[in-house]
């Protein structure tokens, strides 16, 4: 198998790799096509000297400008930063910082705009490029130069080169930095090809965020690895979903239990395209869902399971004709080796409850920077504990029972709650925040937020701690729900428990939504 990603991807053929939908007339890129413009971009990027172990931030939506500059990133031996182009100026200041980027790359027109991603760059000395698309090109402007660097050989990756990081939120509040090697993601592609045995004639339509490892993996790169075809829409809309599904001939996705959610509220076409699987993934799909969904879309639907440690999937539910599939689990591991363990690192007998843990090629190695969390995380024989409790069923099936993290999840986006709180608690009207996950239809969960207000400022209302948060956070981290309390309840040594607090609003819960 090819250990790299340059090496996984590189087919000289002219089948289509790449449909970006627009008007008037769709972009459609070969195989050969692809790779040639990576090379173009990389040797861009090596002028700018862009080299070994540098951090590119990517700050850009779903788009054949992502496509290429993540790939040419990764080939020039450079560490892929995506980010959420939503994000607020401390949180680009944040994760600029905490890998020292060298270079982000913003859509056309941010420069001049000073927008978040701009400002964040220029009080750390990233360079800031503009990408944007001119007919089949990708322009590569810069706008902001870093301190002179020579330029760069033209290079190549080795399997254990840092390809991509990520950062997953902890009950710490700081995110940790998870960084994925070649050899990591390359694992994972593979993995992800055998279980759903992707083939040429496959064609995926990409509605996740490519900033986030579901999409990255599993929407994006695995197929391509596979020799299949990917089409990228800028973001999903349930209004263009079925007709680009149809017109460009894609026969399955993956999403998380949201965007299912979203499309079943929705009248499907009068006449459907044939899927031959959907792919559900990042948080739990309900087994009503479940159903609902394989009646409409005649076809059927594989819950997965997956955490950015991993390098996405773990665990999957199969086709039908290698097993079957059960409502309510994440199916079995896929290419790792996955435990049960007991606290002391112990594995527990099948049916027994204890820490999901799994190890495997995919596996980081380890969280940048974080001995704590790595002690805390790896066991000696090398399983990364999951921090979801689980058990095996009697078919080996992985049945996932609750996050032992405290962790919100809301549609696939994990949030910290501490993070959260201390975000809410620099509000100067607020004296104390604590944050949770409480339940949603429609994103599994949503975040809730109980607030003392300060002495004196007890006029604070709901609105108001949600004017600040969105202010100071990207919009799926906004509270969903406040509570204005006189005090949050405390054992008898001054801790705050997190889900009792949680348990007794939701149970009162005498709030208006927001």
């Amino acid at each position: 198998m090819a250990s790299t990603l340059a090496g996984a991807l590189k087919h000289q053929s002219e089948e289509t790799a790449i449909i970006v939908p627009r008007e008037p007339q769709a972009l459609t890129v070969s195989h050969t096509q692809l790779g040639l413009d990576i090379r173009k971009f990389q040797q861009q990027l090596a002028d700018l000297g862009i080299g070994h172990g540098d951090a590119v931030s990517i700050a850009l939506l779903n788009s054949y400008e992502f496509v290429i500059s993540f790939l040419a990133t990764t080939n020039q031996r450079a560490i892929a930063l995506p980010l959420n182009p939503q994000y607020k100026q401390d949180e680009f200041e944040f994760y600029i910082s905490d890998l020292t980027s060298k270079l982000i790359l913003v859509p056309k027109g941010v420069f001049s705009q000073d927008a978040p991603a701009v400002r964040a760059a220029k009080k750390f000395g990233a360079g800031v490029a503009e990408c944007w698309l001119d007919g089949s090109t990708v322009i590569l402007d810069v706008k902001q130069s870093r301190a002179e660097r020579p330029a760069q050989a033209m290079l190549h990756p080795e399997p254990n080169d840092v390809a991509l990081v990520l950062h997953t939120s902890g009950t710490t509040g700081r995110p940790k930095a998870v960084p994925l090697s070649h050899q990591n993601l390359t694992r994972t592609m593979l993995n992800v090809q055998h279980t759903y045995e992707l083939t040429p004639s496959d064609r995926t339509y990409l509605v996740m965020p490519l900033f986030h490892v579901h999409g990255l993996l599993a929407g994006f790169l695995a197929p391509l690895m596979s020799r299949s075809s990917v089409i990228i829409p800028p973001r999903f809309s349930a209004k263009n979903f079925w007709r680009d599904f149809t017109t460009h001939k894609a026969n399955w996705y993956t999403a998380v239990p949201t965007i299912h959610t979203i499309l079943l509220r929705n009248d499907p076409p009068p006449t459907l395209p044939e899927l031959r699987f959907v792919r559900s993934c990042s948080s739990p799909l309900p087994p009503k869902v479940m159903l609902e969904l394989e009646a409409m879309v005649r076809a059927p639907v594989l819950e997965a399971y997956a955490m950015t440690e991993a390098a996405h999937q773990m665990c999957s539910n199969p086709l039908p004709h290698r097993g079957k599939r059960k409502a309510g689990t994440v199916g079995m591991g896929q290419g790792v080796e996955v435990r049960i363990l007991d606290a002391q690192g112990k594995e527990v007998a099948q049916g027994k409850h204890g820490e999901v843990s799994v190890r495997g090629e995919n596996v980081t190695k380890g969280y940048i920077n974080n001995e704590k969390a790595n002690a805390e995380a790896f066991t000696a024989e090398g399983f990364f504990r999951t921090g979801d409790q689980g058990y095996k069923d009697e078919d080996g099936y992985v049945v996932l029972t609750g996050r032992i993290k405290e962790l919100i999840n809301r549609g696939g986006e994990k949030i910290s709650p501490i993070e959260l709180d201390h975000v809410i608690a620099s509000m100067p009207q607020v004296a104390e925040a604590v944050s949770f996950g409480m339940p949603s239809e429609l994103f599994g969960e949503e975040v809730g937020i109980a607030v003392v207000p300060k002495a004196g400022n007890e006029a604070v209302s709901s609105a108001d701690v949600v004017q600040f948060a969105t202010k100071k956070v990207a919009g799926h981290k906004v509270p969903k729900r406040v509570w204005i309390l006189k005090e949050i309840p405390k054992t008898a040594t001054g801790k705050i428990q997190r889900r009792k607090v949680a348990e007794t609003l939701l149970a009162k819960d005498t709030q208006p939504k927001l």
